[in-house]
Formats: C-alpha cells, sequence, structure tokens
C-alpha cells in the first residue's frame, strides 16, 4: 500500500471479469460481457456483428471496472475515450485507425467511451459509421437513462445493459478482498463488526465509496497504532475510527441527473400516499444533498393542489406559506416550514378530483369540444351589445334566496358535461353534498 499514490479504490481494479464484485444478472456464461472479454477468435460473432453495449447504472456499480476487465481479458485492441475531453476529431481519428486495424491486420477494436450523455449529438453521430459497420465494438457507460441521452440511431443499434446497486453481501466482499490484497492494505488492518457494518452503510451499494471510505479508516487506525510498520499486529478499524475519518455520508443525488427526478418522485408519492414519514425521509435526502429549496417548495404547492385540493383548502394556504416562509428566512432555518407544509399534506385528507376536472376540461378544449359563449353570459357593457342581444335573460345569483339562479353556464354543445365530480374525503364531503343541491337549482328540478 505504501508504494503508490493512486487511490485504494483504483489500485483494487479488477484485472478480469472473474474478479467483478456483484452485477451477477450481466456475467453469467455466454452473456454480451462474457464473450466480448473472450479471446477474439470465440467472441469473433459479437465483434464482427458489431454489437455494441451501453452500459446504464448510478456510479460505483462498475462501468468503467467492467470496461476495463474486458480489456485485460480479451486480445483485441482497446482504446478508452472520456465524453469530458473528447471531441468530435478524437472520435473520428479512433474510428479511421479502427478500420486501418480491421483491413490491415484483421483485428477488432473495443471502444470504452465513458460518460456518452456528456456528447452532443454530433458527436454521438460521429460514432453511427464504425459502430453500424462494425470497424468498432461500442462500450459506453452513462448515469443517466439512455433514453433520454443517446441518440435513437446509436441506441438501437446498441444492447442496453443496466447495472444495479451493490447489495450489503458485494460491499463486504469487497472490503475484506481490499483488506487482505498486497494490492491494498495486505492485512495490516481489520475491521471491527461495527465499523464493518458502518462502512457498508455509508457505501449505499457504491464500491467506489465504500473503498474510498475504507481507505480513510484505515489510514487513521494505522495512524493511532502509533506502530504502522508492524505487520504482527493488524490495526484494528473501529467505528470510531470510520466516524473520525469520514466526517459524513455523501448522498448519491445528481441535481441533474435520474436520482434527482427518482427521489422527487418518492417524495410526492410519499405525500399523496399520507405517510409523513416517507415524506420526511425524502426531504431530508434532498436537503442534505443541497437541492434548491425553491424547487422543494414549488413541488408541495403543486402537492397541495393536485393531491390535497378540495379535501381540504388550507393546504394550499399552508403550502404557499412554507415557500414564502423559505424566502424571507432561507436555510438551514427554512427546514423547518417546509417539514411542517410536508407533514400538514402528508397527513391531510386527499383528492384529486380539481385537478381532474381541469384536465378533463383542457381536453374538450383542445379536442375543438366547445362552442360559443351563450348570449345571457356575454359582456354587456359596452355600446351596441345589447342591441345584439348581450347578457339578455342573465339572472343575477345574489338576488335569489338561495343564492343560486337556474342557468346555464356551459356553451350549448356542453350542456351537461361535468368535469368535478367532489369526493367523501374531508371538507370534499360538504362540498359534494351542497354542490348536489346547487346542481338541481342550476337546472331548473
Amino acid at each position: 500500500m505504501m508504494g503508490t499514490t493512486a487511490p485504494l479504490a483504483v489500485r483494487m481494479r479488477p484485472t478480469s471479469l472473474d474478479e467483478v464484485v456483484g452485477q451477477r444478472h450481466l456475467l453469467g456464461p455466454g452473456s454480451p460481457l462474457r464473450r466480448l472479454a473472450a479471446p477474439s477468435a470465440e467472441g469473433a460473432k459479437l465483434a464482427s456483428g458489431g454489437q455494441s453495449v451501453i452500459l446504464w447504472g448510478p456510479p460505483g456499480t462498475g462501468k468503467t471496472t467492467l470496461a476495463q476487465s474486458i480489456a485485460h481479458s480479451s486480445d483485441r485492441r482497446f482504446v478508452e475515450l472520456s465524453a469530458v475531453t473528447a471531441g468530435v476529431k478524437d472520435v473520428r481519428q479512433v474510428m479511421e485507425e479502427s478500420l486501418a486495424e480491421r483491413d490491415l491486420f484483421g483485428r477488432s477494436t473495443v471502444l470504452f467511451l465513458d460518460e456518452i450523455h456528456r456528447f452532443t449529438k454530433a458527436q454521438q453521430d460521429a460514432l453511427l459509421p464504425g459502430v453500424e459497420q462494425g470497424w468498432v465494438t461500442l462500450i459506453a457507460a452513462t448515469t443517466e437513462n439512455p433514453s433520454f441521452s443517446v441518440i435513437s440511431p446509436l441506441l438501437s443499434r446498441s444492447l442496453l445493459l443496466t447495472l444495479q446497486l451493490l447489495d450489503d453481501d458485494d460491499i463486504r466482499e469487497l472490503l475484506e478482498r481490499a483488506i487482505a490484497d498486497p494490492r491494498g492494505f495486505d492485512g495490516r488492518i481489520a475491521l471491527d463488526d461495527d465499523a464493518r457494518a458502518q462502512l457498508v452503510r455509508l457505501s449505499s451499494g457504491d464500491a467506489r465509496r465504500a473503498l474510498t471510505a475504507l481507505e480513510a479508516a484505515g489510514a487513521h487506525a494505522l495512524e493511532a497504532s502509533g506502530d504502522p510498520e508492524d505487520d504482527d499486529a493488524p490495526a484494528v478499524v473501529t467505528a470510531e475510527a470510520v466516524a473520525a475519518a469520514v466526517d459524513r455520508a455523501l448522498l448519491r443525488y445528481d441535481r441533474q441527473g435520474d436520482e434527482h427526478y427518482d427521489v422527487i418522485s418518492a417524495f410526492i408519492k410519499s405525500v399523496r400516499g399520507s405517510d409523513p414519514d416517507g415524506a420526511l425521509h425524502w426531504l431530508a435526502r434532498m436537503i442534505e444533498a443541497g437541492e434548491d429549496p425553491r424547487f422543494i417548495a414549488r413541488r408541495i404547492i403543486v402537492s397541495a393542489a393536485e393531491d390535497i385540493g378540495m379535501a381540504d383548502p388550507q393546504a394550499l394556504v399552508v403550502a404557499t406559506a412554507a415557500a414564502q416562509a423559505v424566502q424571507l428566512i432561507g436555510m438551514p432555518e427554512g427546514r423547518i416550514p417546509l417539514a411542517e407544509a410536508v407533514v400538514y399534506l402528508a397527513t391531510a385528507p386527499k383528492s384529486n378530483r380539481s385537478y381532474r376536472g381541469i384536465d378533463a376540461a383542457l381536453a374538450d378544449v383542445r379536442a375543438g369540444d366547445i362552442g360559443r359563449v351563450p348570449n345571457h353570459l356575454r359582456d354587456a357593457h359596452y355600446p351596441g351589445a345589447k342591441r345584439l342581444g348581450h347578457g339578455k335573460g342573465y339572472r343575477y345569483a345574489h338576488d335569489e334566496p338561495s343564492g343560486v339562479a337556474t342557468q346555464q353556464h356551459l356553451p350549448d354543445p356542453l350542456v351537461g358535461r361535468r368535469y368535478y365530480e367532489p369526493g367523501q374525503h374531508g371538507y370534499e364531503r360538504d362540498v359534494a353534498a351542497r354542490l348536489e343541491r346547487i346542481r338541481r337549482i342550476l337546472a331548473g328540478e
């Protein structure tokens, strides 16, 4: 461990697919990745057919590891590019060299392109000729949904493989290997049970994060032991050492990536599902990850109108007040009114009837099912309006004993159409009974 400055996660990268931890669903016998890693004579069908793969998964699940393991195992020419630094010129150069390698030496090329979602459409277009004609077999890695970040022609010519977060057993195996392996700590540290459990928990299924935390905790334990060169007495890494070395769990949360949408989706669905504990958890995840509190507040306002609606009209008032409070006081204190609003919404009765009503009305309007404004509802305040019959027959609701006048308010083609049907939860129960009486008066019954 002492002879290199490379991070532990880099030193512990597998050199073959057999060393890869996790992703068992992608590494079975005969799988595309196994065939790519085979000598070119065995994997000729895959190489010659141009069967490219796109590896999609969260950070730390092994996308780069799989590609580099294939590079070590296969006798194909292996080229690695990063979308962060490579441009169209670099891609075209690789394509030209790959064509020459195939024609002159009969040697196929595997191109590993990391973070393909950062490539523009033009840059991705430059990959198409080589992929389509089989000059290269592309292994592309992305943390973002390829359906949105990869152009359709490239996506249709590639096999999409989804990587999963490592489970706890995978992380434990990874930690023990790094402790024993000469590339890692070479047996010079040991984990107690609490420290192991803490490292597994902090990793959140991310191999790189697990090894980074182990490296920091191990170095802390070796330094604290006072005799870092004594190989006969491994330094014991305790939970206290982990806590001292790793200040806090770094949340897996990219405000521009998939996790952003997944977490806000879980948050809204927890509120809608009337689970304040789940809602507060996802709120905490967003706050701790540095999400814009204004974004959170806007989503709370939308949820108040969409999911609670008329079952408790006060929910929208509370949500709007929380948004204003966050703007006035900022963070971290803003978390308190946000939490209050979230708990109020999660525990409130639910109704989406107003939301469904406006969507149904919009559907009619967009379909052209509209009709003209009835004459008695038209503006009668400008000169000549009454001569046209505007306002004739209009009944002023406040003059009626019940406060409701028998009168048509929808256009003629839509008479009798109902967009709002109140539910039976919360305040909307009272609305339902009152609205039924109102509709009978409007219809003259």
